[in-house]
Formats: structure tokens, sequence, C-alpha cells
């Protein structure tokens, strides 16, 4: 397991998806170099190679901005002991979101509700996490105590520190380090941006979705280290948690791969270190 270490550690896997195409598409998944992932995954899916990677819980997170999901995805991890999170989606636009999100939390599984995000990446205003309309959401999902998960581009980085400046109640977890241009091996501006986020204190990252953003077929753990050293350089150990993001790291590792590469990411961390990463603070932001 790539935590490694003497003492058993209770290991977290903070970004996972499940999605099963018969009851709705998933429209991102398109072009014929997404078809190893255009079949419907299951818990069930996961479940053994989570455990053959010594994972003992996970935090599973919304894949489509649909009202429909997230009802789904708190029954799932009400009747399944290995799903102990989940982060899912509401419009955080709407007047009644306050409500909404007061709704979820009284459907089966609601107790499991830990997160909400929305796919910001596909928004094509990079400031749209400073809108008054959605600044109310955020506001509204920090008094409900939840987290909120930043999915964005590395334009949309700057936004995010300053609506973490906005809400500081909120506690803002950066999902896949703000996606960095691993594959051109380039490092600014990314790195400044996630700096500055990493410099707000109601601020953590998963160290998730490294490989898809590097060549797919020829990615190394030694490509990947300078991005990782970043983030534990910028926000250290105390706020960085490791995500999977099965399945779709299937498009260029297997889910062992991806374990065994953050523990070699984080290799050069003490004990206390690596139990932060790989569950420790997965565990005291989305309170498992």
């Amino acid at each position: 397991m790539g935590p490694g270490g003497g003492q058993p550690v209770t290991v977290v896997d903070a970004h996972h998806h499940v999605w099963d195409l018969a009851v709705r598409d998933q429209e991102w998944i398109k072009g014929a170099e997404m078809a190893p992932i255009r079949r419907s995954f299951s818990a069930d899916d996961l479940r053994p190679e989570a455990h053959a990677a010594g994972v003992d819980a996970t935090v599973l997170v919304q894949t489509v901005c649909v009202a429909e999901e997230t009802p789904e995805f708190l029954a799932l991890a009400d009747t399944d002991d290995l799903v102990a999170g989940v982060v899912g989606w509401t419009d955080l636009t709407a007047p009644d979101v306050a409500d909404a999100l007061a709704a979820l939390r009284e459907l089966p599984g609601g107790g499991r509700l830990v997160g909400i995000r929305h796919q910001v990446q596909g928004e094509p205003d990079p400031r749209w996490l400073l809108r008054p309309d959605v600044l109310r959401g955020l506001e509204a999902v920090a008094r409900a105590g939840l987290a909120y998960d930043l999915v964005v581009l590395p334009p949309q980085l700057p936004a995010a520190a300053e609506a973490a400046a906005r809400v500081p109640g909120l506690t803002f977890v950066l999902d896949h380090l703000g996606k960095p241009p691993v594959a051109s091996g380039g490092l600014d501006p990314w790195a400044g941006s996630v700096r500055a986020l990493a410099a707000r204190p109601n601020t953590v990252c998963k160290l998730s979705g490294l490989v898809t953003e590097a060549d797919w077929d020829g990615w190394t753990v030694d490509g990947l280290r300078p991005y990782a050293d970043t983030v534990l350089d910028a926000f250290g150990p105390d706020r960085l948690m490791f995500g999977s993001d099965w399945p779709v790291c299937r498009l260029a590792a297997s889910y062992g791969e991806v374990v065994d590469a953050a523990g070699q990411l984080t290799a050069g961390l003490g004990e206390d270190e690596r139990r932060a990463v790989f569950g420790a603070t997965a565990s005291r932001v989305y309170g498992l």
C-alpha cells in the first residue's frame, strides 16, 4: 500500500466516481480516447481494487450537474460500508439553496453528505465563483457545515483564491491540484496560482488526477513529482489528501498504480505526515 510505514493506517480514497449509463448518460465521456471508460462503473467494481490497495474508506464525488444524482449517491453510501462520504451537487445559484441542502440531509444516507461540487471547469466565465449568486450559495454551503470541492482549470485558480477569501467560513477542497499542465511539463503560472490559493487557511488540496493530466501512455512518477512537491510545499501534508479519481484514472493507470504512485510521491514524508495525506486530512475535512 502506498503510505508504507510500520503502524496500521486508516486509508481514505478521498475522490472517486461511479456511474450507471443505463440510468443517465455521462456526456463528457465522448470520443475514441475516452472509450475505455465509456461503460458503467459501480462501487462493487471498485471494492476489490480498493481492498487490494489497502483502502478502508472512500469519498464518492458527483459527476454531472443534475439534482437526481446526489440522492442516488447518498442512498448508495447508506448501504455501502466502503463509501464514508459523498460530495454531491446542488444549484448554488438557486434562491432556495439552503433548503435544498437541508432536504438532502433528510434523505436516506443524508448524514453521509460531506461536500458540494459544481463543474466550474466547464463555466466559460473564469470568475464564475465570484458571481454574487454563487457567493450566496457558497455561504449556504458553509452554514450547512459542508466543504466545497473545486474542480477548476489553472486560469480559474485566482477566482478560487478570491472566493476563499470572500467566504472564510467555508473549507475549499482543490480537486486534482487544479489540473496542472503535466503533459507539457510546465509549472507556471499554475504553481504561482496554487500557492496563492494555499495562502488562504481555509483551503486544502487533493493529491489526485495527476496521471490523466500527464501523457496517458508515458507518464512516470518522476514526471509527476514537481507538481506533487509544489502542493506538498504549499499546503503541507495536513492540508493534502489522496484521491484516486477512479475510474477516470483508468485512462492512464490502474487503481493500484495510482495508489503506488502517490506512495512514491510522498515517500520522503514522516509517518504522521503520510497518515495525514492518506486518511487523516480527509477524515478531518469531511468529518468522516
